[in-house]
């Protein structure tokens, strides 16, 4: 089953406290992941998140200024996002194809303006741990599918129960059961991903998934190249400077 890899964290970095938890169950086939990212106390220097190629949605709260949220996305390939010396936000990791508004590229920095209450949010979860802080969370996702804002995608669904059987394109619009032009339109309306490069993350993120690399590449040679391409670093560089 898929389940995407996106922490890059700085091994040399000590203060920096990463907490992560899985949803209700009964909201898995939409969340994820919650997560809650944060300074202990002010950094020497700029904090270098690396994010990996994903196709997850984002909500992310900052809770030093509980003014500043937003809806964002990774591109196709890896970003290293200054975070700078003191940060501290929550996130909600949306599965690929879920999420059915717009989504902005990169850090969120401004004052959100939007029609959800974002900033409603971020203020309630200022202060609380993360236990109370999940139940807040979960209480907005489920806010979100009365608004229809997210809803289980049929597509992305098939496409992450077969993933070990899901090598090239072709087999991935003949697992949907649709034509391969038709699977580059849907796939880019509900990922905003051509085919060719919605499989490129799906295998990468499978890849950090144990010791089944070359389940997903024709040998080592090809994994290195491919990782080194989308992530800038060979696997064995990567592993020295961050965990996953």
């Amino acid at each position: 089953m898929y389940n995407p890899k996106g922490n890059g964290k700085q091994k040399t970095v000590q203060q920096v406290q990463f907490i992560e938890a899985g949803p209700p169950s009964h909201l898995s086939h939409l969340v994820h992941r919650f997560l809650e990212v944060r300074t202990n106390t002010p950094l020497d220097n700029d904090y270098l998140f690396h994010a990996l190629p994903d196709s997850c949605t984002y909500i992310i709260f900052d809770q030093l200024n509980t003014e500043i949220a937003g809806i964002t996305k990774i591109h196709v390939a890896s970003e290293e996002l200054n975070l700078g010396k003191e940060f501290h936000y929550v996130n909600i990791r949306f599965l690929p194809g879920v999420w059915k508004g717009q989504a902005i590229y990169g850090v969120v920095n401004a004052t959100y303006r939007g029609v959800l209450p974002l900033n409603e949010i971020n203020r309630e979860l200022a202060g609380l741990d993360f236990t109370a802080k999940k139940s807040v969370l979960s209480q907005f996702v489920e806010l979100l599918i009365e608004r229809k804002m997210i809803a289980a995608n049929p597509v992305t669904e098939k496409i992450f129960t077969h993933i070990e059987n899901i090598h090239t394109v072709t087999d991935m619009a003949e697992i949907i059961g649709i034509s391969s032009r038709q699977l580059q339109r849907t796939l880019g309306q509900i990922t905003g991903f051509a085919p060719h490069d919605f499989l490129k993350v799906l295998h990468l993120q499978q890849s950090l998934v144990g010791d089944n690399y070359l389940s997903y590449y024709a040998d080592q040679s090809h994994f290195i190249r491919s990782f080194r391409k989308a992530t800038g670093y060979t696997p064995t560089r990567y592993a020295k400077k961050f965990d996953v």
